[in-house]
């Protein structure tokens, strides 16, 4: 068992954080919190307009343009990170970087939620999932291993993506994994829902290429009696919404701004399935937070979802919108089935549980 009693100075880099929306802008707020309970210097950097400093300091680098920004965060990292023990970066290109570039003596740890090559990929009209590009790859494989291996360690958030980098990369620096919190407090009752008349389809997330959400739209155009509700706002908003215009489809899909908290766990409850037919989805927090009231979910078979998280949550091929239309009516013919096992309680995983997770790894690795 590690002794987790040593108090160390800790950098949290980040490219956003609250108020901004992302996974991590609340990943590295709510960290900073636990590690600063537990009695730890804990300093974050982040680009964005100043913040209101919490019980840790919060730095912050104005946006501009890459090179420049880049060179203004590692000047960051240079003033608060004297005599830092470790500097935690959640992303690979927009920290990991700077943090390069800073030449910070401290250990270095690179934090993986996503694939920021893939995603850039993707986001040029790509269509190979994270898996299948690996296989092609090969100067993006280069450019990515230099830049993994500046960092002392490497923590994915799941198995999936681990698998996949170890089958990728031969000289991958040390690794583990820390999966993502998954607070599933009720904030509305866990209830087991039942089909109405009107199917009711539900996709809460980015609007980015690699979500795949033109092929669900199309899937909806032939399903007559279909209805979906698209929650979420990016770069593929105008498209989407005249891609909805050119089906005919304004009166059956719906556009509705990012929600939160429990405006976001109510609109579960307003639905029948939630779908999300993503290229890949590493970790498809969404699924589980339906999951969590007893709204049933259908999601890509690329996921890096456990298996133990997937019961009530249907895993399909949905790489085309007849396959997604296919698999939408199946769970129609047995939806009470599909819906008994998504009412069913899933165990949760912690805050304090990932904070803790995360102490050991510092801790072993600054000894």
């Amino acid at each position: 068992m590690v002794q987790r009693e040593i108090r160390m100075k800790i950098i949290l880099a980040t490219g956003i954080y609250p108020p901004a929306i992302g996974g991590p802008a609340t990943y590295s707020k709510k960290l900073a919190d636990r590690l600063t309970r537990s009695s730890h210097d804990v300093i974050v950097v982040t680009y964005g307009n100043k913040v209101e400093t919490e019980k840790w300091k919060v730095e912050n680098v104005l946006l501009g343009l890459p090179i420049l920004r880049w060179w203004k965060y590692s000047k960051k990292l240079k003033e608060v990170g004297k005599n830092a023990d470790v500097v935690y970066a959640f992303s690979s290109i927009s920290c990991g970087i700077p943090i390069i570039l800073s030449r910070l003596r401290c250990k270095r740890i690179l934090r993986l939620g996503g694939d920021f090559f893939w995603e850039r990929y993707t986001a040029m009209g790509g269509k190979k999932g994270l898996r299948e590009w690996y296989r092609s790859s090969r100067w993006q494989l280069a450019v990515s291993s230099w830049l993994l291996n500046k960092f002392d360690h490497v923590v994915f958030s799941t198995d999936f993506q681990q698998q996949i980098y170890k089958d990728a990369y031969k000289n991958l620096p040390k690794n583990s994994v820390i999966e993502n919190a998954l607070a599933l407090d009720q904030v509305v009752p866990m209830e087991q829902h039942f089909l109405k008349k009107q199917l009711r389809l539900l996709f809460v997330g980015r609007f980015v290429n690699f979500k795949n959400i033109p092929l669900l739209i199309e899937a909806v155009a032939q399903i007559p009696d279909a209805y979906l509700t698209l929650v979420g706002s990016g770069p593929q908003d105008d498209a989407l919404r005249k891609q909805t215009e050119r089906l005919e489809l304004t009166t059956r899909v719906q556009f509705v701004a990012p929600l939160r908290g429990k405006e976001k766990f109510e609109i579960f409850g307003k639905h029948d399935l939630l779908v999300i037919p993503s290229l890949t989805d590493i970790s498809p927090n969404t699924a589980l937070e339906a999951r969590s009231v007893g709204l049933p979910a259908l999601l890509t078979e690329e996921t890096g979802l456990s298996e133990h998280l997937r019961s009530g949550i249907v895993i399909a091929d949905l790489s085309t919108p007849q396959k997604i239309t296919e698999e939408i009516n199946r769970i129609r013919e047995g939806y009470n089935f599909v819906s008994e096992a998504a009412s069913k309680k899933i165990e949760g995983r912690s805050w304090e549980e990932v904070s803790k997770d995360t102490e050991d790894l510092f801790a072993t690795i600054c000894v």
